[in-house]
């Protein structure tokens, strides 16, 4: 329970710091509504996500109206959708059922449309990872993931090529709204089951019947926290970030036992993420800035980040038994305003975001490149990621759009938490004959342990 002085330092972080719980995700498995048809199967889907989602959202506005903390999203996790489709197939029309599902119960995303194919792809997965773009193109609230790979079982370089193709045509299907559906699609490697952020949000097959996941958000919190010690040393700096970090997370402990308690469900983990926004104020850029960097994605900025992540996950596994999911410093471009003017000055190049990938949680994260950015090419960018996380023994991710009809300057506008951002160059080099070998690039020798 939070005491009287937390309280009221919660308050003043969410009247003058930007703090919110980002979101109350509710998972379920789908395992149990697999029928003897694919209609039977959509109908058995819609009804148990409708009944075990239908207080999700009033649950999560008494919450917010209960304690004075904004909850932002309120969202929806399922089993991946290519173990429940495998034998029936109709994928498209199981989208759009997950899709009604999810404007039934009012949620704001609904994600596990989703493949598992890091060692290898049954042909019903391929045909899956193929109906994607249509998927996303289709429907409204749907977010779609694939795991191409994992530090245990290398990188599936037959799936990475695939994937290419699938946000190329996405992009295409969804050109009259600048490529939109990509942004609901994301390439992992060493995917987690307990993630509660989108686009990447799935149920894993270890969980129970119906989770609850929270995630937590105070880049702002942090920020002016650090706003408070000038000139300190970095150790200092790491122990103000600790104890900020620990304050955040107990918030959303308290937020995820209540919402658990009052929908029925198992209560899950704890994301410590600091998830930023496109408001002024609520950046994780302008915390690394904050540091000393000039301008993010100058020289230092991989170090800042490394420091700031690693003392976020310290200071909220102090604040909650259950922590999970991504938990660190999320650094997506056009959702946070120091990245979005870092890489509108050209000083924060896909490069620099790559490098600080190994550093923080995710990857290459709502990242506009130019439209006529080859399929090989975006299979390159995720292979690159992917092995950054396969190596590291770490989650990583790439959610790119190829912004039809935009080139290098061009700005191009998501709206929303979406943000906006500039068109980043992309290397003028050719990797297909890299991607058309395939195969499995194999996995480290530190995989290799029990």
């Amino acid at each position: 329970m939070l005491s009287k002085n937390e309280i009221l330092e919660t308050v003043n972080m969410v009247e003058n710091e930007h703090f919110d719980v980002r979101t109350i995700t509710m998972g379920i498995s789908l395992l149990d509504c697999v029928r003897g048809s694919a209609k039977l199967t959509r109908e058995a889907v819609y009804d148990k996500i409708c009944f075990k989602a239908k207080d999700l959202v009033k649950t999560g506005e008494e919450l917010e109206t209960e304690y004075g903390v904004p909850v932002v999203n309120k969202r929806i996790s399922v089993t991946p959708a290519s173990v429940v489709t495998a034998a029936s197939g109709e994928e498209v029309e199981f989208a759009k059922a997950l899709d009604r599902a999810a404007k039934e119960t009012g949620v704001d995303f609904l994600g596990g449309f989703s493949a598992l194919v890091h060692k290898g792809m049954l042909d019903s997965e391929r045909r899956f990872l193929l109906s994607i773009p249509e998927a996303l193109s289709s429907t409204d609230k749907v977010c779609s993931s694939v795991n191409v790979g994992s530090t245990r079982s290398g990188i599936n370089m037959d799936a990475v090529a695939l994937v290419g193709k699938v946000v190329k045509e996405t992009a295409y299907l969804t050109r009259d709204t600048d490529g939109f559906g990509c942004a609901k699609f994301v390439a992992f490697c060493n995917a987690v089951e307990d993630n509660p952020f989108m686009a990447g949000a799935f149920h894993g097959l270890g969980e129970a019947d119906c989770v609850i996941n929270v995630g937590v958000s105070g880049p702002g919190v942090v920020h002016t926290a650090l706003k408070k010690i000038p000139g300190a040393d970095l150790v200092t700096v790491a122990e103000t970030v600790k104890k900020t970090a620990f304050k955040i997370t107990r918030v959303g402990e308290l937020i995820a036992s209540r919402a658990a308690s009052r929908l029925g469900a198992v209560r899950g983990i704890v994301d410590l993420s600091l998830a930023p926004t496109p408001v002024i104020g609520d950046s994780v850029g302008h915390i690394l800035e904050e540091m000393g960097i000039s301008t993010v994605g100058g020289h230092g900025t991989t170090a800042a980040l490394a420091l700031l992540n690693d003392a976020v996950k310290k200071g909220g596994t102090m604040a909650s038994s259950r922590v999970g999911g991504l938990s660190g410093a999320f650094i997506p471009v056009s959702e946070d305003v120091g990245m979005i003017n870092g890489a509108a000055s050209g000083v924060l190049t896909l490069d620099k975001l790559e490098a600080m990938t190994a550093v923080c949680s995710v990857g290459i994260d709502m990242v506009a490149i130019p439209g006529d950015t080859s399929a090989e090419t975006i299979s390159a960018i995720i292979a690159d990621e992917a092995a950054i996380g396969m190596i590291n023994n770490k989650t990583t991710a790439v959610r790119v759009i190829p912004v039809p009809g935009k080139k290098v300057g061009d700005f191009v506008e998501f709206g929303g938490l979406l943000g906006s951002a500039p068109i980043i160059a992309v290397k003028n080099t050719d990797s297909s004959a890299f991607i058309k070998r395939g195969g499995i690039i194999p996995a480290p020798i530190h995989g290799n342990k029990n």
